[in-house]
């Protein structure tokens, strides 16, 4: 994003600022105030005990809260619940094609975009835990000169840095703000290298450590150093450690291919001054570019807060946080950011862990308990220019992944005793 915003003004929420590199249509209320902190996107808690009588969070509330969501202005939902006894709980609202009766798929492909950051934050951490990197290591320790220039310096950003957001890297990613530019861009590609380069004509956000600024670049750079690390291209490390053990089976890049494997809903983006366009056929090159369904993201959450994938050492170094900005509370009200992982609180009491992705047509938010035993994800298959509807669709699914997790009726307070 082109840092044409000072550094404390409202911004837009981290996974969508990811839009900027594909114009991915939100670019443009990156420089609307969004006014008091919470614009109406927190949801309360309840000011009473917990309540044993409330009825538990059911396929009529999934429903319910899909449809709800859909009402919004979405083309297409898909919601998944897996509770800890590994029943499922699915749910589609709309269509998966505008203008036809066609119903969204229930195990449906989608771009989970920046959730493909705790992907890349588990297989460092694998290898920390391997020996083969240091968390405190320098960028210039594996890639020599990369970051350098208007103030950059990999000399002083750490790994551990990269992973929170707190390296100061700015984002500088190509990008559309309008069907013409979607048109225009929609297959153009950038090598890890490339997008860097970007990154280094603008002047760092902060210095590295004293601030959180979130980074796409910055997981750009992990990717390379994994390769140096490991040996091997990053996309290998992540299939290798993390899909295979996991039977993530529908968990895929696309490279340079621009369409989605079947079934999927299309994706649209709602450019202003409220135009429609089917974006569904892209390139995404980077790490965002990941591929698929509901099933496979909840199988990933589980798997990780599960302890199958991580030592109870580097677990907790990955869900260390650090507060967000104020500017970013309207996204994630009391969120805090670990290592490629979020932490917000439930409205039923203690707090889940998440990472959200926001691209061009697609927009995901998930959700696990502490110990991986219920989990949720949510696929939307329309985006916005728009703040107040984005906000609008956030708040949505938000209460959705709230109620879920709490095993609450959207029907009832309080929360149900498991």
């Amino acid at each position: 994003m082109k840092s044409t915003t000072p550094a404390s003004a409202p911004q837009l929420h981290p996974s969508q600022q990811r839009h900027r590199r594909i114009g991915r249509g939100w670019l443009a209320v990156a420089a609307v105030a969004l006014g008091t902190a919470g614009v109406g996107m927190a949801v309360q808690p309840s000011d009473g005990a917990a309540t044993t009588s409330a009825p538990g969070y059911r396929q009529d509330d999934l429903r319910r809260d899909t449809d709800a969501i859909q009402a919004l202005g979405i083309t297409g939902v898909q919601a998944r619940v897996t509770t800890a006894s590994g029943r499922d709980l699915v749910a589609t609202a709309g269509v998966a094609v505008a203008g036809t009766n066609r119903p969204v798929p229930r195990d449906g492909y989608f771009r989970i975009a920046s959730t493909g950051k705790a992907l890349m934050a588990t297989v460092i951490l694998q290898l920390a835990d391997e020996g083969k990197l240091s968390l405190d290591d320098t960028v210039d320790r594996w890639l020599p000169g990369l970051i350098d220039g208007n103030g950059n310096d990999g000399r002083k950003i750490t790994v551990r840095q990269l992973l929170q957001n707190t390296s100061g890297l700015h984002d500088d990613l190509p990008g559309f703000d309008t069907p013409q530019e979607y048109y225009q861009h929609r297959y153009d590609t950038y090598t890890p290298e490339q997008i860097v380069a970007r990154a280094m004509k603008h002047h760092p956000e902060f210095q590295p450590g004293t601030g959180w600024s979130y980074s796409n670049t910055g997981y750009v750079v992990l990717g390379m150093i994994v390769e140096k690390a490991a040996g091997h291209p990053w996309q290998e490390e992540v299939a290798s450690r993390i899909l295979k053990p996991l039977g993530m089976n529908h968990t895929y890049l696309p490279g340079t291919t621009p369409t989605l494997r079947r079934p999927h809903a299309d994706g649209y983006q709602v450019f202003a001054p409220g135009e429609r366009t089917d974006v569904t056929e892209q390139i995404v090159p980077d790490l965002g570019g990941y591929v698929s369904t509901t099933a496979d993201v909840n199988r990933f959450l589980q798997g990780l807060l599960g302890g199958k994938l991580l030592s109870r050492a580097r677990m907790a170094e990955m869900q260390h946080t650090v507060p967000v900005p104020k500017q970013y509370e309207a996204f994630w009200p009391g969120g805090r950011y670990g290592l490629g992982l979020v932490n917000r609180p439930l409205t039923c009491g203690g707090s889940y862990w998440s990472h959200e992705g926001g691209e061009a047509g697609y927009i995901t938010l998930n959700g696990a308990t502490d110990n991986g035993s219920r989990t949720v994800t949510v696929s939307l298959s329309t985006s916005f220019n728009d703040l107040d509807r984005t906000l609008r669709q956030q708040k949505a699914a938000s209460a959705l992944v709230d109620r879920a997790l709490c095993d609450t009726s959207s029907n009832s307070q309080g929360k149900q005793e498991k």
